[in-house]
């Protein structure tokens, strides 16, 4: 999971001094997968070229759970090994209550103090562990644009009272990242920041002391995710304002290509690899003939499609295994039994111990209809296993290119069934892709992340604000 040490390693490219912040809407055990993974892998980057003495960046949260939910979440993360201190893990909601009750300094001190609750709009109070109310959020129900909501927030004194507010969801959260910012002096402040909802807010941030780099972590492209593909209005916005980020770094060079090619190149665009760290994998416990599909069970990863292509590979022995859960999950169940295929086919469900899988694997499957980062295949070859996959948007053409596995047209099952039965049925071609797998999935090791990543960061702290 990334790169882990709490100490600057003595080969690690250093960073120029700077104060580093990195900004995630949430950070939560378990939940938004690939995300997750990534954004606290990169905070454990900094930490290894040296920041804060290799305690790493402070890593900002938004969401508004419960301080011992937060608790929670710091302590499973840093059990987990992804979290080197978990003090540096903060979150807003837990930093805008007062020890007394009502809201933080920084918070009334922030407020309008004339300000009213909007009449129109629902409330949701937030209180502390005593059952105090310390502020409140306004409910913008079934509206993906909640965080562009000017409904006031509202802000409590210490006796319970409403005493002001602020001005929206911006305002809340740039009233705290200027609390954070505060005690830093003239320093420069390095904001990587992974959300694009939490970029829309601060791209006008205008503090000539901050650099703010977006990353990037999923496709732009909505169905038929074609390079002319629709967006959705989150993404349209967010490319508008593209150009207003010291640098937009991106997960792979096609898409950023893209990107570049459909909205031209106004915007700092770079590409920093997410790393994944070396495995050690197990040849012995390869199986032979075992196909695997290995992810969550959504609509998107098309398994059905894997499914359907395995069987008509009709390689004798084989069998296929498919590790995850979802909502596909009776879907899936249903189309095998429609097809008769119980004996060769098994959904397995939640696995513990994915590596294990994956050095059983002969051959591993996907099927999916897009990706934003390619993460599994990476750690499919990490592990030696062949790929054979649809050639789609994003990632997996860029690890693929080097060698490893097979991509085929996406859509095309009956391509997917011919690759599956080639590689299982060919020896020579399985034990060439094998062999090569570790080699490709090299590119993304921590150690090529980490260079990408301190070469940008080192440019924008070198020059001035592009705000």
């Amino acid at each position: 999971m990334g790169v882990g040490g709490s100490a600057p390693s003595e080969t690690a490219p250093r960073l120029l001094d700077a104060e580093y912040l990195v900004l995630s809407s949430r950070l939560i055990p378990g939940l938004d997968g690939g995300y997750t993974i990534a954004t606290l892998a990169r905070a454990r980057q900094l930490a290894s070229a040296g920041v804060d003495g290799g305690r790493g960046p402070q890593l900002l949260t938004f969401d508004p759970a419960t301080t011992a939910a937060h608790d929670e979440h710091r302590r499973l993360f840093a059990e987990q090994g992804a979290l080197i201190e978990p003090a540096r893990l903060r979150n807003l909601f837990d930093e805008a209550q007062a020890p007394g009750g009502g809201s933080a300094t920084w918070l009334r001190a922030a407020a309008d103090a004339g300000a009213a609750p909007d009449p129109g709009v629902e409330y949701r109070v937030l209180e502390d562990a005593e059952g105090r109310p310390f502020a409140a959020l306004p409910v913008i129900p079934a509206n993906p644009d909640w965080h562009l909501s000017t409904a006031p927030v509202l802000v409590y004194d210490a006796v319970g009272a409403v005493a002001g507010a602020v001005r929206g969801f911006r305002g809340l959260y740039r009233a705290w990242l200027e609390h954070v910012t505060a005690s830093l002096g003239d320093r420069t402040i390095v904001v990587i920041c992974e959300s694009r909802q939490l970029g829309e807010l601060v791209a006008d941030w205008s503090d000539p002391r901050v650099r703010i780099v977006h990353t990037v972590h999923t496709i732009h492209l909505e169905a038929p995710y074609t390079v002319d593909a629709p967006m959705n209005a989150l993404w349209t916005r967010w490319l508008a304002l593209a150009d207003r980020f010291d640098a937009v770094v991106w997960p792979t060079a096609t898409q950023r290509d893209d990107v570049v090619a459909r909205f031209g190149s106004s915007a700092a665009h770079a590409v920093v690899p997410n790393p994944i760290a070396p495995v050690e994998h197990h040849d012995d416990l390869r199986e032979s003939g075992l196909v695997v599909v290995l992810g969550r069970l959504a609509p998107g990863k098309r398994v059905d499609q894997a499914i359907r292509a395995f069987l008509a590979a009709d390689v004798a022995g084989s069998r296929l295994e498919i590790w995850g859960g979802g909502p596909e999950a009776d879907r899936l169940h249903a189309l095998i039994d429609e097809l008769d295929a119980g004996e060769r086919v098994v959904l397995a469900g939640h696995t513990d111990d994915p590596g294990r899988v994956l050095d059983r694997a002969s051959v591993v499957v996907t099927s999916t209809a897009f990706e934003g980062q390619p993460l599994g295949v990476v750690e499919a070859l990490l592990h030696g296993a062949p790929v054979v996959a649809y050639d789609v948007r994003y990632g997996i053409r860029d690890v693929l290119a080097g060698g490893g596995g097979v991509l085929v047209p996406d859509g095309d099952v009956d391509a997917l069934g011919a690759a599956i039965g080639r590689v299982l049925r060919d020896h020579d071609l399985r034990a060439r892709l094998s062999a090569e797998a570790p080699t490709v999935a090299a590119a993304w090791s921590p150690e090529r992340s980490l260079d990408a990543l301190t070469s940008v960061l080192g440019a924008v702290v070198s020059h001035p604000s592009r705000r």
